[in-house]
């Protein structure tokens, strides 16, 4: 390989890294504003019938389960369990749609972490990375 040839092929390179740091850069001045908003997301749903009503937070976890004196008049356990599990159920993928867009607003366009979350397939996470090596193994 001549000067020149390795001249450009550095040229390439250090274009490549100034783009991809670039990338870096932006997505880690968004990751502490996501956290808090992240932290800080409420969601809440209540029965059909407004009798129960349950709070959870962004990884769905249950926060608060509040039931009305209304339940009392009709005495089936069992209904009440079903909903009470179906509300925080409700509230649970509320949640979880609304972590998906706060995330999808923070994240590079493509960068698989949506559609992640989205599947929970893990080779979402990798499959910008794994495209990046096939091209670069395509190079003689």
């Amino acid at each position: 390989m001549d000067e020149q040839a390795d001249r450009d092929v550095n040229r390439e390179l250090r274009a490549r890294f100034d783009d991809l740091y670039g990338q870096y850069q932006q997505l880690r001045s968004g990751l502490d504003t996501l956290q808090a908003r992240l932290a800080a997301l409420r969601v809440t749903r209540r029965s059909a019938d407004g009798q129960v009503t349950a709070t959870v937070g962004a990884q769905g976890q249950l926060i608060e389960v509040e039931l009305t004196s209304a339940i009392y008049r009709d005495r089936d356990a069992g209904a009440l369990g079903r909903k009470i599990t179906e509300t925080i159920r409700t509230a649970a993928t509320a949640a979880a749609d609304a972590t998906r867009d706060l995330v999808a607003e923070s994240m590079p366009a493509g960068s698989g972490t949506v559609d992640f979350l989205k599947t929970g397939d893990y080779a979402a996470l990798l499959g910008r990375a794994d495209a990046a090596l096939d091209k670069g193994e395509a190079k003689p």
